[in-house]
């Protein structure tokens, strides 16, 4: 026969005015009176401390970093800027300017996509390949044009 309330020790019937075991009881000492209820805490009780400052945060609870298109995007738009101009006659001088700078911002946005920072790689390649071509191969065709028809004359 199992008893639910042991005697001292763990053992033996139980003995009158004995909290009942099992782990939910108070100890002898602490009356129940004093144990820690819900809602607000009395006068005599107290937050606990924050923790100090060196110990780690718990993980999961920051927010996300958005990637960061901008450099791509501007390489592109630099690098179709780029070509308009150098397709021009006179505004050839700007398309190479804008052509350099869609060269720089498309590596830039590239290297970025790589690393996993940026989510836009092909726009990125999209604005070097455009910058290649309005800084290099339209001058050139436009110089061997311009040679051409200066041969002829």
């Amino acid at each position: 026969m199992s008893h639910t309330n042991p005697g001292p020790g763990g053992f033996g019937p139980p003995q009158p005015g004995q909290p009942p075991a099992g782990g939910y009881a108070y100890p002898p000492s602490v009356p129940p009176q004093s144990a820690p209820g819900y809602g607000y805490p009395s006068a005599g009780q107290a937050y606990p401390a924050a923790p100090p400052v060196g110990y780690p945060q718990a993980p999961g609870y920051a927010m996300p970093v958005q990637p960061s298109n901008g450099m791509g995007t501007t390489g592109l738009v630099l690098g179709i800027i780029g070509v308009v101009c150098s397709l021009t006659f006179f505004l050839w001088f700007f398309g190479v300017i804008l052509g350099i700078l869609g060269i720089i911002f498309g590596a830039i946005g590239r290297s970025k996509a790589n690393r996993g920072e940026a989510t836009n790689k092909g726009a990125a390649t999209a604005g070097l390949v455009c910058g290649i071509v309005a800084t290099v191969i339209l001058p050139l065709l436009g110089f061997l044009v311009f040679a051409s028809l200066m041969s002829s004359v």
